[in-house]
């Protein structure tokens, strides 16, 4: 054979496709009917429990103890006297206040029988009346002295540590002990705000601790931040959570799932996916004739989940797309379906079957 006759047969070669010689036959590939299916989405936050009522306890005057009613993390009712403070000096004032009130009613009544024997006149009754008055509004003083000299838990829940003994001496603003009503819990949490069209009250939510073992607790969205922080770009939400068995405490910090309403999507294995840069394509099975073919489908992505993807455009119920093989097809290629996963199959099952 020449030289000629070499560079010719060089030249033939060049102008043969590479698939003739790399394809002997239809490429195998396995398949996965598209199909529309209801998902729930969810948003992940991070959030920090809150006592649906809290309070500091101190005192409002400046006095010394001289009984505590309660121990620590004690559970107490809306109007259980908790500490009392002297209060000799009010309680001598108090019998005097009401000496005078009950002096003051039965002059009054004297006077009105009086005034309706025209014995006494109206403006003498007027001004006895006016001594009542009076007499009542010092005993409420006082009782309101003496009220000072008592701590009364405000409603229903659970004491702190007490920081207070008996004979100590108190100021106004000193902290005697708090006070958390820990039957709801209130979780805050802060969300990015590219999911504020997806927030709404009543969402159900399931909140989740470390230090509870990872227990699980069911609540309900309740209320939306008006303001989104304008440095983090997220705002608060709140829940309520049930916590009857006293588990939950303030300032625990949850993972906190708010769960969306299910919507029908269309999801395929991730697998089927081709990425080229920002572009996403899948290959479609077509038939002609008796030969089954691929064609190339740009895509457009929605939600992923473990091993799904949603497909937002670009396919239809009913199509089949290749979820396995397809890196070595090319538009148009023949190809043979050796596989249908439909249940989420991985590669090796396939094969096993």
């Amino acid at each position: 054979m020449n030289h000629l006759t070499l560079k010719a047969l060089s030249l033939v070669t060049l102008l043969i496709p590479l698939s003739v010689f790399a394809q002997r036959g239809p490429l195998p590939v396995f398949i996965q009917d598209v199909k529309t299916i209801s998902i729930e989405e969810t948003i992940e936050a991070l959030g920090t429990l809150k006592a649906n009522e809290s309070t500091v306890l101190s005192s409002s005057v400046t006095e010394s103890i001289t009984a505590i009613h309660f121990n620590d993390n004690q559970r107490v009712q809306a109007g259980d006297v908790l500490v009392e403070m002297t209060s000799a000096e009010e309680h001598a004032q108090l019998k005097q206040a009401m000496a005078t009130l009950d002096e003051a009613e039965r002059q009054y009544g004297r006077f009105k029988a009086l005034e309706k024997d025209k014995v006494a006149t109206a403006a003498q009754l007027d001004q006895q009346k006016v001594l009542v008055d009076a007499a009542e509004a010092q005993l409420r003083a006082v009782q309101s002295r003496l009220q000072d000299r008592l701590l009364i838990a405000p409603f229903d829940g659970v004491v702190g540590l007490r920081n207070i003994s008996v004979g100590a001496l108190v100021r106004p603003g000193d902290v005697i002990t708090t006070l958390d009503d820990d039957s709801v819990m209130k979780l805050d949490m802060t969300v990015p705000s590219i999911y504020l069209a997806d927030l709404r009250v009543g969402m159900p939510v399931v909140a989740r601790a470390t230090a509870l073992r990872d227990q699980s607790f069911n609540g309900k969205l309740v209320g939306i931040d008006s303001r989104v922080d304008p440095v983090t770009r997220s705002l608060v939400a709140r829940a309520l959570i049930e916590n009857p068995e006293g588990k939950l405490r303030p300032g625990l910090l949850m993972t906190v799932l708010l769960s969306q309403p299910q919507r029908e999507a269309m999801m395929i294995a991730e697998e089927a996916i081709i990425q080229v840069g920002r572009q996403a394509h899948v290959f479609v099975i077509e038939r002609d004739g008796e030969r089954t073919l691929v064609a190339k489908r740009d895509v457009a992505l929605g939600v992923r989940r473990p091993g799904e993807v949603e497909i937002l455009s670009g396919l239809n119920a009913g199509d089949q797309v290749v979820v396995h093989g397809g890196m070595k097809l090319r538009p148009g290629v023949e190809v043979k379906i050796s596989g249908v996963s439909n249940n989420g199959e991985r590669l090796p099952q396939l094969l096993a079957q």
